[in-house]
């Protein structure tokens, strides 16, 4: 069955090497839309949706604008256009897969144009500045495929020419695999767990209590852009509750940790209103390692733990706990359904456990307090006195995510569509 994919890049610059990659798409019996994202002269070959279209959406088809050398101002423009273009596309079902093809700025624009296409619709970026400080930009949270090419786009020597056969094969498999967006489903009821390393067992141990009453389990690990995503598809409709074992990635982002998830990070939850159940694992520690942004501010601490040659861990001390328990309060408070926020009294994951170094019920109680005041009361905060990783914390969490799944879901045996 053909499928339609869209291509975004700049025909001013790399026109050959764009129709080319449309014309392998088409020889495998797909249907192309080729979208000018240029900014600069007519473009080298036809477009099918021209860059005076994309601009004009923005009320800027103008000879003034084409001449501007605000080339970020013009670029701005570019995305937003292009973003109403694809979405509109999408609303019309015309749309199965998009690639973008060019060097580090075409790259950037791709992404933030795709960041409108859903979960699930295949995405793809080749680029000849596949450079490690640049492709988590791309990545952010969205399921993009990134494929380096080495050689600059100029001219279509053989290394090239193979290289633009290779993206054309690759968008076509991938579209040629995917579900259609108006059959992704997922069986319910659906539950999203996070985990890390820190606290494998805990979510082993949810995720075997979970399956056994039924549930289906989606783990993502708490690394900073996983959550991003778990979070990202929650506000799409996926999922119908979440038990957030590492919500570390807030107090991350705030104090500029290895695991930033974003200032938005728990707001998806809480806005869908789906049943949640919380639990406080890692967001005492933070790493002080050579990766750390500003390790100097936290290597000094008394209490680290190596973990390797690159990792080490340490505490927030009591006036950061303090300060980021506000942000918690906050992100709580907005729940438009059932949260429960459980806290284990004999530490927050396997590192910080009785007898270990990082080990300071003090330090965990004061984010606790912190947290109450001004939490709506319903919110309830549970402690449990065990550690987190302890199978006692973990059927807990489980029994009472049933109970409040149950009273808001009235109906059984359905499928969740997204």
């Amino acid at each position: 069955m053909a499928k339609t994919i869209v291509i975004l890049g700049t025909l001013d610059t790399k026109g050959e090497q764009l129709q080319l990659l449309k014309d392998k798409i088409l020889a495998r019996g797909h249907r192309a839309i080729l979208m000018d994202m240029g900014m600069g002269s007519e473009p080298r070959v036809k477009p099918d949706i021209t860059a005076r279209e994309i601009a004009g959406l923005m009320g800027h088809d103008t000879e003034e604008f084409r001449a501007s050398r605000d080339r970020f101002a013009k670029a701005e423009v570019m995305v937003a256009g292009a973003q109403m273009m694809i979405a509109d596309l999408l609303a019309r079902d015309e749309v199965d897969g998009a690639v973008a093809l060019g060097g580090a700025s075409m790259a950037l624009i791709g992404a933030r144009v795709m960041s409108r296409l859903p979960f699930g619709i295949p995405k793809l970026i080749a680029t000849s500045a596949a450079m490690p400080a640049y492709v988590s930009e791309w990545f952010d949270s969205m399921d993009v495929a990134v494929m380096q090419v080495i050689m600059e786009f100029t001219g279509l020597n053989n290394l090239l020419t193979n290289a633009i056969a290779q993206v054309a094969g690759a968008i076509s498999g991938m579209v040629e695999e995917s579900s259609s967006r108006s059959s992704l489903t997922l069986p319910f009821p659906s539950v999203a767990i996070t985990e890390i390393g820190f606290c494998p067992k805990c979510a082993q141990q949810v995720e075997t209590l979970l399956e056994a009453k039924g549930y289906h389990v989606f783990p993502f690990h708490a690394q900073g852009i996983s959550e991003r995503a778990m979070d990202n598809l929650i506000s799409q409709g996926f999922f119908d509750g979440v038990i957030d074992i590492v919500p570390a990635g807030l107090i991350e982002e705030i104090y500029q940790g290895n695991r930033p998830a974003g200032m938005a990070r728990l707001d998806a939850a809480a806005e869908r209103g789906i049943p949640q159940i919380i639990a406080p694992s890692t967001v005492n520690l933070t790493g002080c390692g050579v990766t750390r942004k500003n390790r100097e501010k936290y290597a000094s601490r008394p209490r680290i733990m190596k973990m390797d040659e690159l990792r080490s861990m340490t505490r927030f001390n009591a006036e950061e706990l303090t300060y980021a328990a506000t942000f918690y309060r906050d992100k709580l408070n907005k729940a438009k359904g059932p949260v429960k926020f459980f806290v284990p009294l004999k530490g927050w994951s396997a590192i910080d456990r009785e007898g270990t170094v990082l080990y300071d019920p003090d330090g965990d109680r004061v984010f606790v307090d912190a947290l109450r005041q001004g939490l709506d009361p319903k919110v309830e905060i549970v402690e449990v006195p065990c550690n987190l990783e302890d199978l006692e914390f973990a059927v807990a969490m489980v029994e009472a995510f049933d109970i409040i799944f149950k009273q808001s879901h009235k109906h059984e045996d359905k499928v969740q569509h997204v």
